[in-house]
């Protein structure tokens, strides 16, 4: 049997037919709410059942047991707010119980928020409870601070899909990858959250992942990240050489996964676990500092959150790993769990290091990165000088 989904019940708010011609005459009479590119993200994502089982943005029944316990008002495991924001004066203007257009920055008709309920929150509080810090330099603060003070709550009908201009055959939602592995018999799926390239210590993790399961799915985050984050286009020219050189055909996939980042480390490692789960995968790769930034959070600090829920409530496995790298001495990828030698022996390179050479137009050594990946960064670096 196929892996259920959070809650048991796999979402969909997109409506077809008449159901949608009907709503769609409606909406243009209706007062409009313009998104950001989160809630877009969001949207999207409620609408698919991929943040199963909300079926709309959070009413404060739900906002405010997950701020401060991680769970919903049902008691469901959820450790992320899924929130749309107003400014006091523009909500004013909505009344609960009425329906609010929600549109793009073109001033286009995505869905209708069916308004349950206008709420205030202290925007320290949620920083601090969700994010572990009020630091400015959090890019979770700063998201937080371009916020209206008042979230608009209530289930959402999706009419039309945020446009996206590339990689439509990797867009596949919960419905569709459910399909997938369901027609090539894989029963065990692990997924792998990324929102960088992927180097050998990845690569090592994600190939004992695989040992365990039937197929993996790398399910790159495609929405929203930090400025100094590696564009997704690049990103996705380093997924797509690696899959078709180092990766059995058979028991791989590529496929987009279309969240926002929060960099809310341990929490949103739960969020990325759940989420995984509605996509219909069996095992997630928990890595070291996962979703994590800066120094906000502990080396290991993603691993330690599961130890919080009972596993029978989260529902997917978590794969927990160490940090890894080459062992020059043990001549082969490893682990501190499995290598006895001193971090002399080891090939570390920093971010720093490694974009330096990038820059320089020189491939790190085989050992940290292919030499297929390291010239599409190369290439980008060169682009953007």
């Amino acid at each position: 049997m196929p892996i259920e989904p959070h809650g048991g019940t796999l979402i969909n708010r997109q409506l077809e037919g008449k159901q949608k011609e009907k709503l769609e005459k409606k909406a243009g009479s209706l007062e409009r709410k313009r998104l950001n590119t989160r809630e877009l993200s969001d949207l999207e994502m409620i609408a698919t059942g991929a943040l199963s089982p909300l079926e709309g943005f959070m009413t404060s029944a739900d906002y405010r047991p997950v701020v401060d316990r991680m769970r919903l008002g049902s008691g469901l495991p959820w450790t992320i707010p899924i929130t749309l924001s107003a400014e006091r004066k523009d909500a004013e203007g909505l009344k609960e119980g009425s329906d609010v257009a929600l549109v793009n920055d073109l001033d286009e008709v995505l869905a209708v928020l069916h308004l349950e309920e206008k709420f205030s929150f202290d925007k320290e509080h949620e920083a601090q409870q969700v994010l572990r810090t009020i630091d400015d330099n959090h890019p979770g603060v700063q998201y937080l601070k371009t916020t209206g003070d008042i979230y608009l709550g209530g289930k959402i009908s999706l009419l039309q899909r945020p446009a996206h201009e590339e990689f439509h055959a990797y867009r596949r939602d919960p419905r569709e990858t459910r399909e997938i592995f369901a027609q090539k018999g894989w029963k065990r799926i692990v997924a792998f959250q990324t929102r960088n390239p992927i180097h050998r210590a990845h690569e090592y993790i994600q190939k004992c992942a695989l040992e365990m399961v039937d197929a993996l799915l790398i399910h790159p985050l495609l929405g929203e990240t930090k400025k100094d984050d590696i564009p997704g286009q690049v990103r996705m020219a380093c997924y797509e050489v690696l899959l078709e050189k180092y990766y059995p055909k058979t028991r791989s996939m590529l496929s987009i996964f279309p969240a926002a980042m929060r960099y809310a480390g341990p929490r949103e490692a739960i969020f990325h676990a759940i989420a995984r789960k509605n996509y219909g995968c069996t095992h997630f790769i928990v890595g070291r500092d996962h979703a994590g930034v800066g120094n906000y959070y502990g080396t290991y600090d993603a691993h330690y959150i599961f130890d919080e829920f009972n596993p029978d409530e989260i529902g997917i496995t978590p794969l927990f790993f160490d940090h890894t790298f080459y062992c020059r001495t043990c001549e082969g990828m490893a682990s501190s769990k499995t290598c006895p030698h001193d971090a002399q022996h080891h090939v570390f390179l920093s971010g720093t290091k490694v974009r330096e050479m990038l820059i320089r137009g020189e491939v790190p050594p085989m050992e940290f990165t292919r030499p297929e990946v390291a010239q599409i960064l190369i290439a980008d670096m060169k682009d953007a000088q």
